[in-house]
């Protein structure tokens, strides 16, 4: 016969203790792990906006940088970015973060004030009724997306030099400017992108991109790592058909195909050899002959040199 089964309190409880101190311990490495891998996205973002402003020298001794703020994920990194590498930079440079209410309904006009008073940064809410005039404007079953663009431009560019900004920050990233380049490829019949660096047409202000470097994902990721409260955009999310959106979509499926492709797409834009395109505006064509005269007589003189 078999000894009856009992149940001892002492040893139950010491084996409790022990699956809690287990799942405790492995909640600490999950955590510790998510804290380094936080931290390397950090750094990797902090070096690439670092290298792009050395590249471009987009900012200098005494700027006032105007950073636009909309209240999407690209904006807040590049505020956040900034703000880290202002406490260690070899520059004194002062940011000031400013959002255009463009008068859509339903924005949230709290969450921005809340958030930039909480963090400490100094802000303005720039209030332009945008919204009704591209409305009105913009043909049933068109995209708002040029007449919108260039009313906040002006509005925005207008107020830096209101506050006195030197420089005015815009959060694209590396595949906005990817994006844009093909736009401009299939749709616009022209061999252009989004500079890290600009100056206006109007010579007022200078606009840097200091995400030019950084991937989408990263800084989507930073986002939702860093819990920012995303603002999202009613007037360009809800249009169906954008023809960015389809470009966008087919960069996404060649970075899964092709990895690495979108770094060398990139990188060409930053390597152009103009003789190597058509743009006469660009190259001589027309002055080859002339230019081939001139190397043939060098060397025919080096030659009677020796």
């Amino acid at each position: 016969m078999q000894d009856a089964v009992t149940f001892d309190p002492d040893v139950d409880a010491l084996e409790t203790q022990a699956l809690e101190t287990d799942a405790s311990e492995s909640e600490a490495l999950l955590d510790a792990k998510a804290k380094r891998e936080f931290n390397k996205l950090q750094k990797r973002l902090r070096r690439q906006v670092g290298k792009a402003i050395i590249d471009y020298g987009m900012i200098n001794e005494g700027d006032r940088v105007m950073v636009c703020l909309s209240g999407g994920k690209d904006s807040y990194t590049m505020l956040e970015i900034l703000r880290s590498l202002q406490r260690n930079a070899p520059v004194d440079f002062s940011l000031v973060a400013v959002n255009l209410d463009q008068k859509q309904p339903g924005f949230p006009e709290h969450v921005l004030p809340e958030y930039l008073e909480r963090i400490g940064v100094e802000y303005h809410i720039l209030e332009r009724d945008t919204y009704s005039v591209v409305m009105e404007k913009t043909p049933e079953g068109k995209t708002t997306c040029a007449l919108c663009s260039r009313l906040r431009r002006g509005s925005l560019y207008g107020f830096a030099e209101q506050i006195g900004a030197t420089k005015v920050a815009l959060g694209h990233h590396r595949e906005d400017i990817l994006e844009t380049l093909f736009l401009n490829m299939f749709f616009g019949g022209s061999l252009k992108a989004m500079p890290p660096k600009l100056l206006s047409d109007d010579g007022k202000n200078i606009l840097i991109r200091p995400l030019a470097y950084c991937r989408e994902a990263d800084i989507a990721e930073f986002s939702r790592l860093m819990d920012f409260p995303i603002i999202p955009c009613n007037l360009c999310g809800s249009q169906p058909n954008l023809q960015r959106q389809v470009v966008k979509e087919m960069l996404v499926e060649w970075d899964k195909k092709f990895p690495g492709r979108l770094e060398n797409m990139f990188k060409a834009v930053t390597n152009v050899a103009p003789s190597q395109l058509a743009d006469r505006e660009l190259f001589d064509f027309v002055g080859l002959e002339e230019k081939q005269a001139r190397q043939r007589a060098a060397r025919i003189d080096i030659q009677q040199e020796r």
